[in-house]
């Protein structure tokens, strides 16, 4: 019995000294590669997620559609992202994060392009749904991996850096729908541009990604540590060439053996943080999809036409990157959950300020707004999620919350376009604001603190 427990022991130590040596990195010219390449990829699933939105009201004209038919069309995507983001999170936890991540992009971009060639609507609403799977994988893998390689001290603005390239594709979409719209290409409708772009880039990112390396954690997890070593190994040769000087590695407390399963989420000592984490992805949607969702159809609401309203969205949407950048020098300097209190609180005022405006600078300024703070709020959540559980659950764990997000969204036009036809853009944002106060009292209440720690001291705690 002692070999055993002598052979645990040491597995356990050689998995914390991986840990210790991935946190005394600089940030090196190979983070740097991962963290643009991992942005570029978030930024066509992002930009993926805000067409149906903005070419609403385009795809209203040249389909016929009824309402009855748009509310699938704007679900679609969501309801295929949750699936997504349920099973692939799993995927990557059993099978490693490079591999889930090359299949995900790969169900994104041919759907994509299948979708750009759609004969009907409803054609349209099954490719949707297929590369919505992808799209709901992407996300909290992104965080997952991110997690995984960053150092402690720099985890936070790193991750934010990588989000602000991916949301860029938020103003990329309600540009080039401005542009694209109402024209025909060599002889194909705008509309349908939009997603060719979307699945091609898809496609080119998919061959930087291969070169993408494994996460050394989740290698040293499954006591792969040779592989694992040989990784942090050429982190640290890069850094050495780049002539930046490395600590001396602190090693932390050393993992315990590590949890697997859906089922180990539901138990103490994960139960409190699953509790937090299901809870805040289900009201997250309604104020941030809520909005790059649903505004177009608020702006006819308010009498605005669709050429006009897609330059309001376009100008709105620029909020989305800047909000992005400003999290950069905030997000190490305050803890992540009260960042993420703050931004919701945000939220729920300039939500409010944008449903009762009715003059046109008014609408463009309190919509940018509106914007710029929930990106603020979204990379602290992203960069929180991937901090708040064990290696081997990290993916799981971020993928099964995300996939309430993504199910909450799918049912998000349902609720928001009723409370938009009974009360209006006025009321529609109250109960946006509502949700937002929810989840800062389930945040303020659950949450556990996390900035500049190590992951396995989060994990320990």
């Amino acid at each position: 019995m002692s070999d055993g427990v002598g052979t645990a022991t040491a597995a356990q130590a050689r998995q914390a000294l991986v840990a210790a040596r991935l946190n005394r990195l600089p940030i090196t010219g190979l983070h740097r590669f991962l963290i643009v390449v991992v942005g570029l990829a978030t930024f066509f699933d992002i930009y993926d997620l805000f067409l149906a939105g903005t070419l609403s009201t385009v795809l209203h004209n040249d389909f016929a559609l009824s309402a009855a038919d748009l509310k699938p069309l704007l679900a679609s995507a969501f309801v295929g992202a949750f699936i997504g983001a349920l099973t692939l999170g799993r995927l990557a936890d059993r099978l490693g994060r490079r591999r889930a991540f090359l299949f995900t992009l790969s169900i994104y971009s041919l759907f994509t392009l299948v979708g750009a060639f759609s004969t009907n609507v409803w054609m349209l609403v099954a490719c949707r749904f297929i590369a919505g799977i992808g799209i709901g994988g992407e996300l909290p893998l992104a965080d997952a991996y991110l997690a995984d390689l960053l150092p402690a001290a720099r985890r936070g603005a790193a991750t934010a850096w990588a989000y602000t390239v991916g949301f860029c594709g938020i103003p990329a979409a309600g540009f080039l729908a401005k542009g694209l719209v109402g024209h025909a290409p060599l002889g194909l409708a705008g509309w349908r541009w939009l997603f060719v772009i979307g699945g091609v880039g898809a496609i080119i990112v998919w061959v930087l990604r291969s070169r993408l390396p494994e996460s050394p954690r989740w290698l040293a997890a499954l006591g792969r540590f040779d592989e694992a070593e040989a990784i942090v190994t050429r982190f640290e040769d890069r850094a050495r060439a780049e002539g930046t000087p490395i600590a001396e590695p602190q090693p932390g407390p050393a993992p315990q053996p590590q949890p697997v399963g859906m089922r180990t989420l539901l138990r103490p000592p994960w139960l409190r943080r699953t509790a937090m984490l299901y809870v805040f992805q289900v009201l997250q949607a309604f104020g941030y999809y809520g909005f790059g969702t649903l505004v177009p159809i608020v702006l006819a609401a308010k009498g605005i036409s669709v050429t006009s309203s897609l330059t309001f969205t376009a100008l709105s949407f620029l909020g989305y990157p800047i909000g992005s950048a400003l999290s950069i020098p905030l997000i190490e300097r305050m803890q992540r959950k009260w960042l993420i209190v703050a931004g919701a609180v945000g939220m729920a005022v300039f939500g409010l300020l944008f449903g009762f405006a009715s003059a046109p600078a008014a609408i463009i300024v309190f919509g940018f707004c509106y914007t710029a703070i929930s990106n603020l709020f979204s990379n602290a959540f992203h960069t929180y999620q991937g901090e708040l559980f064990p290696t081997l659950l990290r993916a799981t764990a971020a993928g099964s919350a995300y996939s309430l997000s993504r199910l909450a969204t799918s049912v998000m036009p349902y609720v928001l376009v009723a409370a938009l036809t009974a009360w209006g853009p006025g009321g529609m944002f109250t109960v946006v604001a509502v949700a937002m106060l929810l989840l800062v009292v389930d945040v303020a209440v659950l949450g556990p603190n996390t900035t500049g720690k190590a992951l396995e001291e989060i994990a320990g705690g």
